[in-house]
């Protein structure tokens, strides 16, 4: 059981850290347009990713797939840019746009589980087998994304029905925030 504590506390670090800004902008740029009357709809999108994020561990474990680090760590701003540019783009159609977040979500998990698949290999013992580990590391995971989703929504309810902010203008700020620092990520990462 102290194994799976460990992990747990792994995966809940990786999302609650300065370290893991990609990781905090991903969500961010994600759950954006969103407000705090779609709770089902963003635990599902959250859900999603923290899929994504698990298959790519998983793969990269057994080594069925490896891809070199510094294309991934480049790789994954890109995601957040592409996120957060289609929150910008959106049109009256906003339910295309939900559904779409749902592939991107896991796809863009698949990407960033790559960025910590080389950290958790080095983690695991040699001989210590990986269900109890990803299973510790994913609940982590998904504790400190609701968490993370839980202030970006209190933050977005609070702003927008208390003040003259409209929720477009959140959209736009969170996303153009997101897109900038990403496009730093890029430049300090190439």
């Amino acid at each position: 059981m102290t194994d799976f504590y460990f992990y747990l506390k792994e995966g809940w670090l990786h999302i609650i850290s300065w370290y893991a800004l990609d990781h905090l902008l991903f969500i961010a740029a994600l759950v954006a347009m969103y407000t705090i009357y779609q709770w089902k709809k963003i635990l599902v999108l959250v859900t999603a990713f923290t899929i994504g994020h698990t298959t790519t561990l998983v793969l990269s474990s057994f080594k069925v797939i490896n891809i070199n680090n510094y294309w991934v760590e480049v790789i994954i701003p890109i995601t957040i840019i592409i996120t957060a540019v289609l929150n910008v783009l959106q049109h009256k159609s906003k339910s295309v746009h939900h559904q779409a977040n749902y592939g991107l979500a896991i796809i863009f998990g698949c990407i960033h589980g790559l960025g910590f698949a080389n950290t958790i290999q080095f983690m695991l013992a040699s001989k210590q087998h990986i269900t109890v580990p990803l299973l510790g590391f994913n609940i982590g995971l998904e504790m400190g994304q609701i968490l993370v989703v839980l202030i970006l929504l209190g933050t977005n309810y609070l702003v927008t029905k208390n003040t003259f902010f409209k929720q477009r203008w959140w959209i736009l700020l969170i996303s153009i925030s997101c897109i900038l620092i990403s496009f730093k990520m890029i430049a300090e990462r190439w």
